[in-house]
């Protein structure tokens, strides 16, 4: 993998990521202000869950 290419998977998170609160800013408050009412271990289960499921993305997707 080339720096291209972690550039270009970087810019498509900031894509994603800027998706929801652009469509729906009022929809984006409301549900991060329910994520603020989370405990710590319900953040890092959220969390862990993502890094498994992005791992397991880049696995099936990976060379």
């Amino acid at each position: 993998m080339d720096s291209d290419t972690l550039w270009l998977a970087l810019g498509l998170v900031l894509v994603i990521e800027g998706l929801f609160p652009f469509v729906s800013p009022e929809g984006w408050r409301k549900m991060f202000a329910q994520l603020l009412q989370l405990n710590d271990g319900q953040i890092r289960s959220f969390a862990l869950a993502s890094i498994l499921g992005g791992l397991a993305l880049i696995w099936w997707l990976g060379p």
